[in-house]
């Protein structure tokens, strides 16, 4: 009966954690993929979408996709489509239920540690329901943080276990753990750094009988960091060579250290008034010396107040230095990426922040006796702090329901921002909103001529649009920006479909060519280094427009055959098939779609299904051009089937 009712404060606590991350998240479950980061993770993965096979196994533990090493990352997308497919609420369900993991884990970890459950269950509800942490939770391709954080509990977990009565047999799953979590996410390398921290408050393993050094438990930690430094390495190495990587020359070392001390005390502030939270925070050209004074002030003051209360507030000092500490990686030193600061990096880092909370508040009260002696006060403003920012979070989910609304909001709270404008611009895109899209490209490559990828997409809208010499002089002006950039192939493959729209075949099989000399298995540009081969031969030419017009045909099938014509330039061939197939299954005496699907598959080396489509065309009126049929006939004889 006694462990019944010992066991049972927990189990209310627990099931409280739950409820209240469900009240907030539930929501999120509903929310579609968005266009940043979800098509490199999920989307438009070809090799997580190919489920759980031997060679995508393969592919998530030697892939440095999307610059970073996190072989096991990889495996839960695979896995998530293996289940969910594109349906994003499964994808959304998977990191809700780490969070709630990781919520509950954290709460068992702290509670263990310090025998305090209600202060434990304050840090845990403030670290399940803060505003920052939404960005880790609600989007799709943050899994890392959440899978990351699973482990990084675990592996405290096991310490403890291990702290209590060292021996290899408890030490093993540490290291285990920590290595899993490693290859979840390499942000996990200052996980030794916090266990030397815990070692001295809440574990005091530096008191007692057996009591021993600090060098004692560096070198009972040398296993770990051993795993840390071979992730760190692994990661420069993966991000330097897919150019995520900024040099010195973009952000100088100054810039980076004054970024660096202004983003801690701007965590901060965002912790304490979580407001005008956005996707995308753009790193300043130089910072304000108004916003470097006020971090170093506040920089430098707690740190000094961390170190003064090493002995009396342990907590204090113990919370600062996690803070601290689990930001280095992240904080901008080596700068990945062009944003200045990242909500998700606060996951791990803000438990410091809420233990001092946790702590420090009881103990300030302490000072008044009154006050003291009516401790369960402390639960009023501790419900009021858990209610606002349930509101707050709710409230935030909302904005990740879709892209358009994420960027519309987060142009509202960051202001001028080339790379959301640009992520807005491609959303709409997605609609078929090609005039409000090609607004927001034109605004980001006005903030930021040299903005490669908004140029591409700008040149793409203008090419949809027929408006090709416009089109070209983006694509030109892209290579000329950076033709070492890493969307240089796209900017080829782009250009080299608008040379063929403007009949300049020589030119286009140049860029074409370059694309796949860039990238030697992009199928796209091969395909279409064919089509203007064949084009320059005058192979693929379409019917004279003397022809006449077929009649009583459908406009959607029309819009189908456009489309599938469209698809064919651009060498998207599945895509193109598709949308002639879809106008046949309207119009299945449609000549004009007959003859496009008979060139898709010629290109496609279906030869006896191309001859039937000719067959077809020709039976319903239509015309093919003599040059194809001599090179289908050279691919295989004429077939009356």
């Amino acid at each position: 009966m006694n462990n019944i009712l010992h066991v049972r404060p927990h189990l209310w606590i627990c099931l409280f954690l739950v409820v209240v991350t469900l009240a907030v998240y539930a929501q999120s479950l509903g929310n579609d993929f968005i266009n940043f980061d979800d098509p490199q993770y999920v989307t438009f993965n070809n090799n997580v979408q190919s489920g759980l096979t031997k060679d995508s196994v393969f592919w998530a533990f030697f892939s440095s996709d999307a610059s970073n090493w996190h072989p096991l990352t990889w495996l839960t997308h695979i896995i998530d489509y293996q289940l969910y497919r594109l349906q994003p609420a499964g994808h959304h369900l998977t990191n809700l239920l780490l969070h709630i993991l990781n919520t509950l884990l954290l709460f068992l970890v702290i509670s263990r540690m310090t025998g305090y459950i209600w202060r434990s269950a304050f840090v845990a509800a403030l670290f399940a329901i803060h505003p920052l942490h939404v960005e880790s939770v609600a989007w799709i391709a943050e899994r890392k943080d959440v899978l990351s954080t699973f482990f990084w509990m675990l592996t405290m977990l096991a310490y403890i276990r291990y702290s209590k009565s060292p021996n290899v047999r408890r030490y093993i799953p540490v290291l285990l753990l920590y290595a899993l979590g490693l290859m979840a996410k390499p942000m996990l390398v200052t996980l030794p750094i916090v266990l030397l921290l815990l070692d001295y408050w809440p574990l005091r393993r530096y008191e007692g009988e057996k009591k021993q050094n600090l060098w004692h438990f560096v070198q009972e930690k040398i296993p770990l960091f051993i795993l840390a430094a071979a992730s760190s390495v692994i990661t420069f190495l993966v991000q330097r060579n897919s150019g995520a990587v900024m040099e010195l020359e973009i952000n100088p070392v100054g810039e980076r250290i004054a970024n660096a001390v202004v983003s801690y005390a701007g965590y901060m502030g965002k912790m304490l008034w979580p407001a005008k939270l956005g996707l995308y925070y753009p790193h300043p050209c130089a910072t304000p010396p108004t916003s470097l004074a006020i971090g170093l002030i506040v920089f430098a003051g707690l740190f000094t107040l961390a170190f003064l209360a090493r002995r009396r507030y342990p907590y204090f000092t113990i919370g600062w230095l996690w803070y601290v500490g689990t930001l280095v990686p992240v904080i901008g030193f080596v700068q990945v990426g062009a944003q200045a600061m990242a909500d998700r990096y606060t996951y791990l880092p803000l438990i410091g922040i809420f233990v001092i909370i946790a702590w420090g508040v009881p103990d300030l009260l302490s000072k008044y006796q009154y006050m003291y002696k009516r401790r369960y006060l402390l639960a009023i403003p501790a419900i009021f702090v858990i209610a606002s920012l349930m509101y707050l979070t709710s409230l935030q989910v909302t904005y990740w329901r879709d892209s358009i609304t994420l960027c519309e909001h987060t142009l509202k709270v960051t202001g001028p921002n080339a790379t959301v404008e640009n992520l807005l611009g491609a959303a709409l895109a997605m609609k078929g909103k090609w005039d409000e899209a090609a607004v927001h490209y034109r605004k980001a490559v006005d903030l930021c001529p040299e903005f490669v990828e908004a140029r591409c997409n700008l040149g793409t809208i203008l090419a949809d649009k027929g408006k090709y010499d416009e089109a070209i002089e983006q694509y030109k002006a892209a290579l000329q920006v950076d033709p070492d950039s890493v969307n240089v192939v796209n900017v080829h493959l782009n250009l080299g479909v608008a040379l063929i729209a403007k009949n300049n075949y020589e030119e286009a099989i140049v860029h074409f060519s370059e694309a796949l000399r860039l990238k030697p298995d992009f199928a796209l540009a091969r395909n279409n280094l064919r089509l203007a081969k064949f084009r320059q031969k005058g192979i693929n030419k379409a019917p004279h427009p003397s022809s006449k017009r077929q009649k009583g045909i459908p406009s959607s099938a029309r819009a189908h055959c456009h489309l599938g014509l469209f698809l064919a330039e651009q060498g998207k061939l599945d895509e193109s098939r598709e949308h002639f197939m879809d106008a046949l299954r309207i119009a299945p005496r449609y000549a004009e779609a007959h003859r496009g699907l008979a060139i898709t598959l010629f290109f496609q080396e279906k030869y006896p299904e191309a001859w039937k489509e000719v067959h077809l065309c020709e039976k319903y009126g239509g015309k093919v051009n003599a040059q194809f049929l001599k090179a289908l006939s050279n691919k295989m004889p004429e077939t009356t089937e």
